[in-house]
């Protein structure tokens, strides 16, 4: 299947389903705008059309889910200084993030593959995120010097305990299960179950998702979850390297070494966004997204690290000293 000839958002009715296909597998199913508007237009049909009892939601390519939202793009537009541009792409896709939250039919997304920044903001303020074995989950801005975005200044802040601190600093990645055990998913349903799930979606059965999950075994977030706890759950990102530097463990040691290789701007930024977003209601959150993005891609750390990260990949970005963190908000 060649990106270029296929549309890249594929929505339509099936049986009683409205199913949504992001179309785009040699970019990992990235979201443009073209795809947010079509994902747009797609919540609006299906939810006034009374055939459609539910929405499902996958990935084309077998890889990937949605590996976000094309950041490269932003940074070709914040390098030419187009603020209308990106504007319009944040804008856009935070009302989109909102309209499926707002949804009133379940929303169920099939997660097998790569689903990071705008594909979790597709996929978690919908009613059913399954994952597969293959899935793998993860906010990973803090490289890129953006901040975990997409409404998940409201999600993060609410996961158990400083899981969600953890994950949007150090941008884990969460296999499948362990997405399940850290609340960003609902469901882990096998690979190879994913054919019958979907055919009883397609006749819009979504207790049919309840029905195929599996349990799952104790991972990483279980393993850690106490030191992940009593490390991230400070307040100031001196007092969490304090911590980790004091729990002595490899796992620890592991956490200081991603910390000292992200953006110290963006580390300091998210861990002020999710503070703010314990509070908040959604639409208030993703409002202070939208600031904060008019702030954050015109600070020379986001070109940077999109050039370190996806354009020359070679991985070793030269940060500006630490911006005040109370102007960004400003």
């Amino acid at each position: 299947m060649s990106d270029a000839t296929e549309p890249s958002l594929i929505a339509r009715r099936e049986g009683a389903a409205g199913t949504i296909l992001m179309n785009r597998p040699r970019a990992l199913n990235a979201l443009d705008l073209p795809m947010i508007d079509d994902i747009a237009r797609a919540l609006a049909g299906f939810r006034d059309d009374a055939a459609v009892r539910l929405v499902m939601v996958e990935g084309a390519g077998g890889r990937a889910f949605c590996a976000g939202g094309d950041v490269r793009r932003m940074r070709e537009l914040a390098l030419a200084g187009d603020t209308a541009g990106i504007e319009a792409f944040f804008a856009r896709e935070y009302a989109m993030n909102l309209g499926i939250a707002e949804f009133p039919k379940p929303w169920i997304s099939l997660i097998d593959g790569v689903c990071m920044g705008g594909g979790i903001g597709v996929s978690v303020h919908g009613s059913h995120r399954v994952v597969t074995e293959h899935a793998m989950l993860a906010m990973p801005e803090t490289a890129i010097a953006l901040f975990p975005d997409v409404g998940t200044s409201y999600v993060l802040p609410r996961l158990p305990g400083a899981l969600g601190v953890w994950l949007a600093l150090t941008g884990a990645r969460l296999k499948g299960p362990e997405a399940v055990e850290a609340g960003l998913a609902t469901h882990f349903v096998p690979r190879e179950a994913l054919p019958a799930l979907r055919g009883a979606l397609l006749e819009g059965d979504a207790g049919a998702v309840d029905r195929f999950a599996k349990p799952t075994a104790p991972g990483v977030v279980a393993a850690q979850r106490a030191a992940i706890d009593r490390c991230f759950g400070h307040e100031t990102l001196r007092s969490i390297r304090d911590a980790l530097a004091a729990e002595d463990s490899d796992w620890a040691r592991d956490q200081l070494g991603i910390l000292a290789r992200m953006s110290p701007t963006s580390m300091a930024v998210t861990l002020e966004l999710l503070r703010r977003g314990r509070t908040m209601s959604l639409g208030d959150c993703l409002q202070m997204e939208l600031r904060l993005t008019r702030k954050v891609t015109r600070h020379p750390d986001f070109a940077e690290g999109v050039r370190a990260v996806l354009v020359d990949k070679d991985n070793a970005p030269r940060w500006a000293p630490q911006a005040d963190v109370a102007e960004m908000f400003g």
